[in-house]
């Protein structure tokens, strides 16, 4: 049934109609405001008392001096003054054989072909294999691995690391750190906070009391890794290790650790190549050149073909746990497209 509504009014009497309404409408009462409060004015607020700048730096002045003379302390062991001299006289040495370039060889030909192939030696085959618990020197094929998580960098230096030395030490990482992720494409930073990848840089007598140290950082780490980290021998300057969560491909976790009397080129190249590879290009091999990633300490720096290495690695054609069969092909691709030439 239709609905019924009242018939339409002329519009001058409806407005009529409305203002009477209006008017009709009970007036709501007049309230009484509430008599004014007069509360005092509120206090002055003490100034802060001057900073007294002059006395800040000297107490800055006198911290540094303080952690100075600890850090020379602890330096002062026989064993890390044995091992600073050895470290000097091995870089001292190299540099005078040609060793610890600093160039980027470009001298050194590089093809697509060559590139895929030092791809596939340094990041489908592991440097170490384990044997009864002990990390032997064998190169074997891996899987394909990388990190998948944003790499958080941490550094963690003994008392023997003097502060100004800690500075440099940390410039050199930060500006390190950036140039990995430009290159990748993989967030990695240096972090003041917890990390995911922490870096050890200690002497003799702290590195061979790092055993429970590294069991808080790295929960379930392998006795054997341990051992091998606080026995490092004299001719390993540094080393690393990067762990997955089960058996999956993805990196979790790495710690690296760099030793605190290392002179300064062989310091910086040591920080280029574990962090790279700790990124997971694992092996190294007298093949690939010109390249860190290679024993023989022909250049002391990460190059433009290292550079290239990275990209290939973080490459989303490529995924972790992919076989050398399954990535070859691929790498051979984007070989072809880094150096810019074609079938």
């Amino acid at each position: 049934m239709p609905a019924r509504f009242p018939p339409l009014l002329p519009l001058p009497v409806a407005l009529a109609l409305l203002a009477l309404l209006a008017a009709c409408a009970p007036q709501p009462p007049t309230e009484t405001p509430p008599p004014a409060v007069e509360a005092p004015p509120p206090p002055d607020r003490p100034e802060p008392p001057p900073v007294d700048q002059a006395a800040l730096r000297r107490e800055r002045a006198e911290n540094a001096r303080a952690a100075t003379a600890r850090a020379e302390a602890a330096a002062a062991s026989p064993v890390s003054r044995n091992m600073r001299d050895y470290l000097a006289g091995i870089e001292e040495t190299l540099i005078a054989r040609g060793r610890l370039r600093t160039d980027p060889g470009t001298e050194i030909a590089l093809t697509p072909e060559k590139l895929a192939e030092d791809f596939i030696e340094v990041a489908l085959h592991d440097e170490y294999v384990r044997d009864g618990g002990k990390l032997v020197s064998r190169p074997v094929p891996a899987p394909l691995r990388r990190w998948q998580q944003p790499v958080r960098v941490r550094l963690e230096f003994g008392d023997s690391v003097a502060p100004a030395q800690r500075a440099r030490d940390r410039a050199e990482v930060a500006g390190f750190a950036a140039r990995l992720q430009r290159v990748s494409g993989q967030p990695v930073a240096l972090t003041g906070a917890s990390g995911n990848f922490n870096v050890l840089i200690l002497n003799e007598d702290e590195r061979r009391a790092i055993g429970p140290r590294l069991s808080a950082l790295v929960p379930g780490i392998p006795a054997g890794d341990i051992a091998a980290l606080r026995d490092l021998a004299p001719q390993n300057y540094c080393t690393v290790f990067a762990y997955s969560s089960g058996n999956s491909p993805t990196y979790a976790q790495a710690v690296a650790l760099i030793r605190a009397e290392l002179p300064p080129r062989l310091r910086r190249s040591c920080i280029h190549e574990e962090l790279a590879q700790g990124m997971g290009l694992a092996n190294d091999s007298p093949r690939v050149r010109p390249s860190i990633f290679n024993d023989d300490e022909e250049f002391a720096y990460l190059t433009r073909h290292d550079e290239l290495l990275l990209k290939i690695l973080y490459d989303p054609r490529l995924h972790p746990g992919m076989t050398e069969a399954e990535a070859r092909p691929i790498v051979m691709q984007i070989a072809r497209e880094l150096l810019g030439t074609e079938v």
